[in-house]
């Protein structure tokens, strides 16, 4: 069994879809058929859509990217406080979109979904893909919708990863471009945090080389898949945080000198459990490895001739205290964009999640960035 959205048993809550009428074609090679995309939109397209703004989420995040949790969304959007009247992206201006990324979980083509032929469910013989097949799918979205370019595209972590794949590709496309906390190419620490998580779920003897969707309820890889999340969680916050938050204290009635957990591992087993709940294992091995294979400058002449394709106004940003996309990278990026300012630090204590989390800071980059359209 898997966390996974599933297409007439799952709610369908704010979710739209688009159907790509032709194959896409994959940058290592053939094509996925039937390809839908889910979405997510908040405000109202200009009659040009010449407001729209493409908000791109990370690894575990859907489009669900603002609402409450109900009906179909399990919890409640990931970027809240930056979408909606009043707020940075004040959709009474903005016609947002979110969609859900190729080879996801909740909506959107992945190992999870029925193949087109009704041959069973896509699971291992889902195609590897990159951010640029993802962002090749999502193009396709934009041209459905109507949209020939984005006044503003933004994401952070894989999320900035398909930011950036879209101003690079389609650089006529991308008036705007923020870019937090990620990077002009996987480096090697990344991929090995990586590797060792999609270890973990090919370990788990429920992964059955990804064809368990048909497994009874407890039998699919959530033990991998829980491994994963913990050590990935581990990644995405701050040494200091982690301490001042737990130290050396033992979970409330457990002794971990008679086998009971410290306070750390129970906010790990926690994280482990809710995203089983919610999401698929073969989504998370299929998006960990596009992301290892995230690298701007393949088949462009390098990183600095790729970046040099950027014309977007353009505002990078990373966390001071991420150890997981360290401000270094974040720095080569502003760097090497034409035009683009020094980048900038959001200041948090969170680690890698603060630029979920810092809301306020974000918001700020986002007024700044978009005051030229006021």
């Amino acid at each position: 069994m898997s966390g996974a959205w599933r297409h007439g048993v799952s709610p369908v809550g704010r979710r739209r879809w688009v159907a790509l009428e032709k194959p896409l074609r994959l940058e290592g090679g053939g094509a996925l058929p039937g390809v839908r995309l889910a979405y997510e939109t908040w405000g109202t397209p200009a009659p040009d859509a010449s407001n729209a703004v493409l908000v791109l989420h990370a690894l575990t995040g859907d489009s669900h990217a603002a609402g409450p949790a109900g009906p179909g969304h399990p919890t409640p959007g990931w970027w809240d406080g930056l979408i909606g009247p009043g707020r940075a992206l004040d959709t009474r201006r903005w016609f947002v979109v979110a969609p859900n990324v190729l080879g996801g979980c909740q909506g959107s083509t992945g190992p999870a979904s029925p193949r087109p032929d009704g041959r069973g469910l896509w699971g291992g013989a889902f195609p590897r893909l990159t951010q640029r097949d993802q962002v090749a799918a999502e193009a396709r979205l934009a041209d459905a919708l109507g949209i020939g370019a984005w006044a503003l595209v933004i994401g952070g972590s894989m999320g900035g990863m398909r930011a950036l794949e879209w101003a690079v590709t389609h650089p006529h496309r991308t008036r705007a471009l923020l870019l937090l906390a990620t990077t002009a190419a996987a480096g090697a620490e990344q991929i090995a945090w990586a590797t060792v998580q999609v270890g973990a779920i090919r370990a788990d003897p429920g992964w059955r080389g990804g064809d368990y969707h048909d497994a009874a309820p407890g039998r699919g890889p959530h033990a991998g898949l829980g491994l994963a999340r913990r050590l990935a969680q581990v990644t995405y916050r701050s040494e200091p945080e982690l301490q001042a938050r737990f130290g050396r204290h033992p979970q409330d009635g457990e002794d971990p000198a008679r086998g009971g957990r410290y306070r750390v591992a129970s906010y790990l087993d926690h994280h482990a459990a809710k995203l089983v709940r919610r999401f698929d294992a073969g989504s998370y091995v299929v998006l960990t490895e596009a992301m290892n294979a995230h690298d701007v400058g393949r088949g462009r002449g390098g990183l600095a001739a790729a970046l040099r394709r950027v014309t977007a106004r353009t505002l990078v940003a990373g966390v001071d205290s991420d150890r997981l996309y360290p401000f270094a990278q974040q720095r080569e990026l502003a760097d090497g964009i034409p035009g683009a300012d020094a980048a900038r630090i959001i200041a948090s204590p969170y680690g890698h999640d603060g630029f979920l989390l810092e809301t306020a800071q974000v918001g700020a980059l986002i007024r700044e960035l978009t005051a030229a359209d006021a």
